[in-house]
């Protein structure tokens, strides 16, 4: 084989850059080990607090050496592969902006009944409508005021430069579709820095796009409720005047001299003396304040700094609240030493230091220095009387980002008449001094004031990047355009969860490819043994590609892991088939082995093709957990191509290098002749196929119509709580009291995974997203499970005795997204059954084939559907949720796997059969293929059984379905997708031509 020496440099390249790349992985899980070791204490328990710290303290600390590279921590984490929530628990949110509050701040709170009763229909709207808000306002706003203009409730004094009377609805619109944009990023903003703060290893925020949400992980939450509450806080904006260091000189002299005092008092007691030192320590704390200067921001890279503070270091009259200063022109310090600062700022004792109408607060991000130092700067503010800042953000009318005079970028803010009067008296007294822009206790900007601005129109010009400028104007929109968020979907999962989750994962991984290594090498002998090989490659890469795209693998990426596994074999057993049936033909070794892999190269072209496809589509309309699951399988695919045709083909040869006489097998003796003389009238039995099929996909609609599907909260919305218990709890006694306790709402109660654990859903006020409602079901499903079972609830399960239960875990989704998610879905698999059509139709440019492939995949997911209707008539009730839609398009991607063989021989066969019918055609086609479908079938089903045993109840439905599917998928290559084709060319083989 041509290009040898390139595949094995491209082997060798990604092997060592996958290595390279989880080595960074390997380091992470040893720190974080080194953590909890750190943070247990005697009896056990984990303090997380406690853990956080420790990391904390190495963040930008070198923690690894690679061949002389140093990384620290904060790399480190950057680059490792990380755990979705599943696998580690945590706590996943997803919030909603509240356009209504936005379009209210825009009309200035008008109370016109016109514009309340448009947005209130709106607002109803919204459930079931795809729309957006904006538009499903002025759609009602058109019903109900056909003779109105928008521009009659916008054109207020806060808007005279952008609406008036005259002003048409479009444009109208178009302003306030910008607001609630801007009030989306503003929030996405705010949220950021606020989870940033939280004290959590690898937060992740982002926006979904054109949705109006953010979503929102949190790994290792301990405190849900603390979560909900700073999430959904409404972000308070305010002015608030500098204090320079001079004028709190003294209030920092004596913080320093109590630290010290501390500090010498512990010296001591470890060294058992005692020594006086306070007179010193005074002396040395009022010079050190004379160290720093108020001057505003500037100097903090002056050269003068390190030598000005070198004495501090190491001195012993010194707290850290010194030594550890950055600059002698303000409290600037090191970002890896602000936990030790806050540690001392925020004890009662220094804070008593301070003066009474003083606060402390840091710089919202960091400056970075030339060598990469990140520094961050702590303010002195002054408040008035009760606490009150001089200005806050309601008399904000609007802040643009704008150029200043020497074309820098800047913002553009201006005010209400209430807000000028009050900032002109404000800039007038503070001329020359600092004026903090404060939001969330975090300090945007402090600009200073160079003159008196008496009309409320101020321009704030500094050291702005264009986005910097942008994202301070929007900040400077919080007061006036408040965002209030709401949480329509949510999900914790339990650290016992997550570790069982990633228990059963990696189990089911290593069980999977263990049966298919067995089973390859035991049917395909030396054959086998190198597509071993390429499978083993091809799991590495996998792990490796996702560490390098800081990816998270998640249970249900566990889930494609497993079946590439499977599917990755179908490239090998393709090729070997091929090799196996030339070499029957009578061809010599190194013959066989050059056409097995140039006559199978299409056929594993266009397979992996269609199921990239479903996994495209998956990734483009799913969310969440279907996402990883997607990222995984594309991922996988193209892992498998690589490996099981070029590596493989690499290997091969050279195994062959001693020509026809090499020792390289495809063949055991027991398998040596299995299924090669396969002379089946498959095409025949077509009607009986079809009969079969209609008999069973009637029976599961038939059920669906009227005993329904179990619809996860996905799809219809509601809560779901996984409680766990010490012993068995009787599930249908549980059912009978929650029932009552939640005014028979539907509620499901059923055991999950054990007996021992129950999984509760209700729908009990589904359409309330309020924290309120979600503490009332909360309660109710306690007091329920109480009263029912006699036993005490307990908040961790740390803490479970034998007559206790606690919820380990809780999801919930809003009525509004579970409707999103329900259409996101049905989009996902109409999209992949045109998107495979069209393909089907491009490469065997014949309608017929694109309709017999969608005809098959129809009758795939009908089925499969049904098999989850009879079931639950059996008492094996499987939920159909996001997880069950990634199901089904995988088997659509596995069923056209099939088919697409299938089309490929009957291809190839028509070019060689000149005279032979299309019924011939077809009938030989399926024959000379059926080896590789069983045998595909045969390794997928192994890893899926697997996954169905040891994937646990998370993956149960998903595992299921795919069985199902797997079954179905071979059967509709054989039994429907190719006698449909036939049936719609209805002649002989002029119809259908190669």
């Amino acid at each position: 084989m041509k290009n040898n020496g390139f595949i094995v440099f491209m082997t060798i390249l990604v092997t060592v850059l996958c290595i390279y790349y989880l080595s960074f992985t390997f380091v992470s899980n040893s720190i974080k080990n080194d953590a909890i070791a750190y943070a247990t204490g005697e009896d056990g328990t984990v303090d997380f607090s406690k853990r956080q710290q420790y990391l904390d303290s190495i963040y930008n600390v070198p923690v690894y050496n690679l061949l002389g590279a140093e990384f620290t921590y904060k790399e480190v984490q950057e680059m490792e592969l990380n755990l979705g929530l599943d696998l580690q628990g945590g706590m996943h949110v997803t919030l909603e902006i509240s356009p209504v509050d936005i379009i209210k701040g825009l009309s200035g709170n008008n109370q016109d009944e016109a514009l309340i009763n448009a947005l209130e229909t709106a607002r109803e709207r919204q459930n079931t409508s795809q729309s957006t808000f904006v538009d499903l306002f002025y759609q009602a706003f058109q019903e109900q005021n056909p003779n109105k203009k928008l521009s009659e409730f916008f054109a207020t004094s806060a808007n005279r430069d952008r609406i008036s009377f005259e002003t048409e609805d479009s444009e109208v619109l178009r302003i306030i579709r910008a607001e609630v944009d801007d009030a989306i990023d503003r929030s996405f903003n705010i949220l950021r820095t606020r989870i940033d703060r939280f004290g959590t290893s690898q937060p992740n925020i982002q926006k979904l796009e054109n949705t109006g949400r953010i979503q929102i992980e949190l790994p290792g939450v301990d405190n849900p409720e603390r979560v909900r509450k700073l999430l959904q806080g409404v972000a308070k904006l305010e002015f608030l005047q500098v204090v320079e260091i001079n004028e709190v000189s003294e209030a920092l002299a004596a913080a320093n001299e109590l630290l010290v005092a501390e500090q010498k008092m512990k010296q001591a007691e470890e060294s058992s003396t005692d020594e006086a030192t306070t007179e010193s320590s005074e002396e040395e704390s009022g010079s050190l304040a004379d160290l720093l200067q108020a001057d505003g921001e500037e100097g903090l890279e002056s050269d003068s700094t390190e030598s000005n503070l070198d004495s501090l270091e190491g001195s012993e009259n010194v707290s850290p609240l010194f030594s550890l200063l950055k600059s002698q022109y303000g409290l600037v310090y090191d970002i890896t030493d602000t936990a030790q600062i806050n540690d001392i700022i925020q004890r009662e004792d220094v804070q008593a230091l301070f003066p009474r109408n003083t606060r402390l607060l840091w710089d919202v991000k960091p400056r970075t220095l030339d060598d990469g130092t990140e520094l961050l700067e702590l303010y002195v503010v002054r408040t008035q009387r009760g606490n009150q800042a001089l200005l806050t953000g309601e008399v904000v009318n609007d802040a643009r980002q704008t150029f200043d005079d020497v074309g820098q970028p800047a913002v553009d803010m201006s005010m209400d008449a209430t807000g000028a009067r009050k900032w002109a008296k404000i800039t007038r007294e503070n001329i020359n001094n600092r004026i903090a822009i404060v939001l969330d206790n975090y300090v945007y900007s402090a600009p200073i004031v160079n003159q008196e601005i008496p009309n409320g129109k101020s321009v704030i010009s500094g050291n702005f990047t264009i986005e910097e400028a942008q994202d301070l104007a929007n900040i400077l929109k919080a007061g006036s355009l408040p965002a209030p968020t709401r949480i329509v979907e949510e999900a914790i999962i339990g650290p016992t969860l997550g570790k069982e989750a990633r228990a059963q994962g990696i189990l089911s991984i290593v069980a999977g490819l263990g049966m298919v290594l067995i089973f390859m090498v035991a049917y395909y002998a030396k054959g086998g043994l190198i597509a071993n090989i390429a499978l083993v490659f091809n799991v590495f890469f996998i792990l490796g590609i996702l560490a390098q795209l800081n990816a998270a693998l998640t249970l249900p990426g566990i889930a494609g892991i497993v079946l590439t596994i499977g599917m990755s074999i179908d490239a090998n057993v393709l090729i070997f088939e091929r090799i196996r049936e030339e070499m029957r033909e009578g061809s010599p070794l190194l013959k066989a082995i050059t056409s097995g892999y140039s006559k199978a190269y299409s056929s594993i072209v266009d397979a992996n093709v269609t199921t990239f496809l479903t996994g495209a589509i998956l990734y483009w309309l799913g969310q969440g957990p279907v996402k990883g699951f997607a990222i995984t399988l594309m991922i996988g695919i193209a892992c498998s191509f690589f490996s099981a045709v070029f590596i493989t083909r690499v290997i091969v040869s050279w195994m062959s290098k001693r020509g026809d006489e090499s020792k390289i097998s495809f063949s055991t003796p027991f398998s040596k002749n299995v299924l090669s003389n396969v002379s089946f009238n498959f095409i025949n039995k077509r009607k009986m196929a079809y009969i079969s099929s209609g008999i069973i996909i009637s029976i599961g609609i038939v059920l669906m119509v009227t005993k329904g599907l179990t619809l996860g909260v996905d799809f219809t919305g509601g809560r779901s709580y996984i409680v766990r218990f010490a012993e068995q709890v009787e599930t249908t006694k549980l059912k009978v009291a929650l029932d009552g306790k939640l005014e028979d709402a539907g509620t499901e109660v059923k055991t999950y995974g054990a007996n021992n654990i129950l999984k509760v859903t209700t729908s009990y006020l589904v359409n309330e997203e309020s924290t309120e409602a979600d503490n009332t079901v909360k309660t109710k499903i306690i007091e329920g499970i109480a009263e029912a079972t006699g036993k005490e609830y307990v908040t961790t399960e740390s803490a479970m005795g034998d007559n206790n239960f606690t919820i380990s875990g809780s999801s919930k989704v809003g009525a509004t997204i579970a409707d999103d998610i329900r259409n996101s879905s049905q989009e996902s698999v109409i999209f992949a059954l045109i998107a495979i059509f069209i393909y089907i139709l491009i490469r065997f440019r014949r309608w017929q084939f694109g309709l017999g492939a969608v005809v098959a995949l129809f009758h795939d997911t009908l089925f499969v559907l049904s098999a989850f209707a009879i079931a639950k008539l059996f008492g094996f009730s499987f939920e159909i949720d996001q997880v069950f839609i990634a199901a089904i398009l995988t088997v659509i991607g596995y069923s056209i796997n099939d088919t697409v063989v299938v089309f490929d021989r009957i291809r190839e066969t028509l070019g060689i059969k000149s005279k032979a019918t299309n019924e011939e055609t077809f009938n030989m086609a399926i024959n000379q293929t059926i080896s590789r479908t069983l045998m595909t079938s045969i390794t997928t089903l192994l890893v899926i059984l697997v996954l169905f045993i040891f994937g646990g109840e998370v993956l149960r439905g998903f595992s299921f379905a795919l069985l199902v599917g797997i079954v179905v998928g071979t059967y509709s290559s054989i039994f429907i997708a190719t006698p449909v084709v036939l049936d719609l060319a209805k002649k002989k083989r002029k119809v259908i031509e190669a």
